[in-house]
């Protein structure tokens, strides 16, 4: 088997052919039922090349799996195409000579990745890099330095150089910056103030999801919370993290039976709590049907400034699909 390039540049698959498998299925055929997003053409390359094995020995497409057969793949992950500006509207809150601050959309993915090679912020941020290097023949290379899911709104931070980007970066490491969210929770918690714990890590039954783990089996995670108002079996809630995971708000919530409302991953986008009848089903229908993504906004971030030292803080407004929301919930659930 081919072995020149690194194993970051392989996707890895392992398979055992379960012992009540009918003869018959060719290698290219089965393997293609199982690995997402694989063309029988790509399958077929990759078993032509020798990046697949079948008990150990390079096989052919045509041959025909048996019970037992055990199958390793290693299928070569194309170069991802080249982000390019694209010209988009940004709502930016703040920017001086070293950083950008962001207000991001809640459809809005962050970085170009399989699916959305095109249209995300970084997209429309080296538009706005190539403009700025225009006017003061300086080279602006934006720099993401921290991350929201595409379904979260809210406050981003850009360095504009390399230096910043460091700092800042750090800050994220050493947990030197103060953020909040805001969340609309199905449920009341218990107490007004509150912090949830809990490792969280891949979900055992589906990959794509991240839940909360036993301890030492996924990443340390703190959660802090306060309660802004109270609605009919929901919750507006302020959000400090102590730390920072894949989803951890959204996990950490819906372990507690606390589901973000609107999330269609975590269970939030179905009525919870109270009845489902009449004009309250209908009402959350239309919640539903406007808002398509969770109610979780990043309301502000602060940090020491890289340049002079002052600590400084922005302020994000809530965008129209989330105020929606809650203009609803107050004038139907209090």
């Amino acid at each position: 088997m081919p072995d020149d390039r690194k194993p970051k540049d392989f996707t890895e698959y392992h398979f055992e052919v379960p012992e009540g498998h009918t003869s018959g299925v060719r290698l290219d055929k089965y393997i293609t039922q199982f690995v997402q997003n694989a063309s029988r053409t790509k399958v077929q390359k990759a078993i032509e090349d020798g990046y697949v094995t079948v008990n150990g020995e390079i096989e052919k497409s045509s041959y025909n799996m048996q019970p037992d057969d055990v199958i390793d793949i290693r299928l070569p992950i194309p170069p991802p195409p080249e982000a390019k500006p694209e010209e988009m509207e940004l709502d930016i809150v703040y920017e001086d000579e070293d950083l950008i601050i962001v207000n991001k959309s809640g459809d809005r993915v962050v970085h170009p990745a399989y699916g959305n090679w095109t249209g995300t912020l970084v997209n429309g941020l080296m538009w706005h890099a190539d403009q700025l290097s225009k006017e003061d023949e300086d080279t602006v290379r934006p720099g993401i330095v921290h991350r929201l899911d595409k379904d979260t709104s809210g406050i981003l931070v850009v360095a504009k150089n390399d230096e910043t980007h460091r700092m800042l970066s750090k800050y994220f490491q050493t947990k030197d910056i103060e953020r909040t969210y805001w969340a609309i929770i199905w449920g009341t918690p218990e107490n007004k103030k509150g912090t949830i714990t809990g490792d969280i890590g891949r979900n055992p039954r589906d990959r794509k999801l991240m839940a909360v783990v036993p301890d030492g089996k996924g990443k340390h995670a703190v959660t802090h919370y306060k309660v802004l108002e109270y609605f009919d079996h929901l919750t507006l809630v302020e959000i400090k993290l102590e730390t920072g995971r894949t989803h951890q708000i959204r996990v950490h919530f819906a372990n507690e039976n606390h589901w973000v409302l609107g999330d269609t991953k975590y269970g939030g986008d179905s009525v919870r709590y109270g009845s489902n009848t009449g004009s309250r089903r209908q009402m959350f229908n239309n919640l539903f049907a406007s808002m398509e993504r969770q109610c979780l906004h990043a309301k502000t971030l602060g940090f020491e400034h890289p340049r002079t030292g002052e600590f400084v803080e922005f302020d994000s407004h809530l965008p129209p699909d989330f105020k929606h929301v809650l203009e609803t919930l107050r004038a139907n659930c209090k």
